[in-house]
């Protein structure tokens, strides 16, 4: 008797935690590629770093137009621009290709199925074991020709490629949502 009572709390303990909705959408079970997980980290870095590009420019045109005048001549600061942009781009490149082999950042690797509703994100290993993502927790939405990507933070986002959404209904209800929420415009 004792043994029943506690596997039925254990029950209602675990769906307190993580409701599912019935009328959520459902995504088919699925993992985020590490070579993926790279190429859109670097998008989104460039997409969000695009501004400072300016500041190798402005060096450069200030430098030829010193050099043009004769006012000061100096061949150096060229290579110091490109050479210093080349090396802040690869600094964040291996930042992200680190994040695909450290043990601590193995969970965004592995194989979740998502239930999404107007209310949250539930991310699900097993029918015990998930976490959950509330929708004021991301900050955009950017859909891609081939799925969603919705943005946390600095290489943090949920990729949700087309082709785990069981059927063209659910897409729909995803960009409802989407929309409702003023993440995609």
């Amino acid at each position: 008797m004792a043994k029943n009572y506690a596997a039925q709390k254990q029950a209602q303990m675990g769906y307190q935690q993580n409701p599912s909705n019935p009328g959520a959408i459902k995504t088919k079970k699925f993992a985020l590629e590490k070579n993926k997980y790279t190429s859109l980290s670097m998008k989104q870095f460039f997409k969000e770093q695009m501004k400072w590009i300016l500041v190798p420019l402005a060096i450069i045109f200030i430098n030829a137009i010193l050099n043009v005048t004769h006012v000061y001549k100096n061949y150096w600061i060229y290579i110091f621009a490109v050479v210093g942009t080349g090396l802040y781009i690869l600094f964040w490149y291996i930042q992200y290709v680190g994040i695909t082999q450290l043990e601590q950042y193995k969970q965004l690797f592995q194989k979740y199925r998502y239930e999404i509703d107007s209310r949250q994100i539930l991310m699900k290993i097993s029918d015990k074991e998930g976490g959950v993502i509330k929708w004021d927790t991301i900050k955009k939405a950017n859909l891609l020709k081939e799925a969603y990507v919705l943005e946390i933070s600095r290489g943090q986002f949920i990729y949700l490629p087309f082709d785990v959404f069981t059927s063209d209904n659910d897409r729909r209800m995803m960009d409802k949502i989407l929309k409702d929420k003023a993440l995609l415009k």
